[in-house]
């Protein structure tokens, strides 16, 4: 019997493939055991009724074995051992597809041809060696950034960072709209464009425009000039300087963060940074009064203090100050000391 099962599933094997070979493989032993049970066992034996013997064949061939049913002669013990064996095959066949499979998916995954199933993610576009990994590394540090697509041409053969957990992986031409599918940029919250060149940016911007107008768009320049040729394509984009990604990843988090610098270091802006010195008046009172007074009397943001040697960036509302202390603020215009300490009488 073993050697009839195991040249059946060699002839079997050769001409049908995955689980319908081990389908074929247990339909062929249920059918050839229960008629052999049928005529090994005598008729006092429930084993051999329709409602029994698939419960029998079940538990034998997947060699659990309850051992509420069994045969009673020498005979039907060897049809026993035929269904253990049957069994074991079709178990041995449907493992081996199973983890064919498995290898497989992981294979395509691996090399970028999986379409995916993501809603309200981030995806990058482009990749470049060691300054991806970064941009990856700090927007996986926010919470709330559970999942990310990494997009690469075609020279990137398989996944650059497979340890990096959340992070998948999708290759082909960037600027085809079937490859933008498959990393769900059509669902996507934002969408990082950090390309080889400037043209390609543009072409980049072009493509993930015409699947999802309303995408929170972040790209990478060489050239910021080329930010109104982008803007053409969407009005919302956020153009940041290529050699500063950490932009990239402040702006993805927070939309519109870019352009509140862009005014910070713009002498034309609204909100310029300035700094004074605390007069006397004002020494020993709490960071947090200090703050009111400054927004109340002067519309200004105190943002940082410098004092016994170090800067503080927002310090705590309770921090106390001292006379002379440095102290950074938002403003529309400068606030000389002698208006501050006039304020304060």
């Amino acid at each position: 019997m073993p050697i009839l099962v195991a040249r059946f599933v060699q002839a079997l094997r050769s001409r049908v493939h995955g689980w319908r070979a081990a389908l074929a493989v247990g339909l062929f032993v249920f059918g050839t055991s229960w008629l052999a049970m049928w005529l090994a066992e005598p008729g006092s034996n429930a084993i051999t009724d329709p409602q029994n013997y698939w419960w029998y064949f079940l538990v034998t061939g997947s060699t659990v074995g309850y051992g509420d049913f069994f045969p009673e002669t020498g005979a039907g013990h060897v049809v026993g051992g035929y269904v253990i064996v049957g069994g074991i095959a079709t178990l041995t066949i449907l493992f081996t597809e199973l983890a064919s499979h498995i290898q497989s998916v992981r294979g395509k995954r691996m090399k970028g041809v999986v379409a995916l199933d993501l809603t309200e993610h981030i995806v990058i576009l482009g990749y470049h060696p060691g300054r991806t990994e970064r941009i990856v590394q700090e927007l996986l540090l926010e919470e709330r950034v559970r999942e990310l697509v990494l997009c690469a041409w075609d020279d990137v053969p398989q996944h650059p960072m497979p340890e990096q957990d959340g992070v998948l992986f999708v290759r082909g031409d960037l600027r085809d709209a079937d490859v933008l599918k498959r990393a769900c940029v059509d669902r996507a919250a934002t969408v990082v464009i950090d390309a080889r060149d400037d043209n390609e940016a543009l072409a980049l911007a072009v493509a993930v425009d015409h699947l999802r107008p309303e995408v929170h768009m972040v790209a990478a320049l060489h050239d910021m000039n080329r930010a109104a040729h982008l803007r053409y394509v969407s009005p919302t984009v956020q153009c940041v300087q290529w050699h500063v990604p950490n932009l990239l990843t402040e702006e993805a988090l927070d939309p519109g963060i870019t352009e509140v610098y862009a005014d910070l270091m713009s002498s034309r802006g609204e909100g310029n940074t300035y700094s004074v010195r605390l007069p006397e008046a004002l020494g020993g009172q709490q960071f947090g009064a200090c703050q009111q007074q400054f927004g109340r009397d002067f519309g200004a943001t105190v943002i940082a203090v410098r004092q016994d040697g170090s800067m503080k960036v927002s310090p705590p509302w309770d921090a106390p100050l001292r006379a002379g202390a440095v102290l950074y603020y938002l403003a529309a215009e400068r606030i000389d000391e002698s208006r501050l300490a006039a304020r304060s009488r």
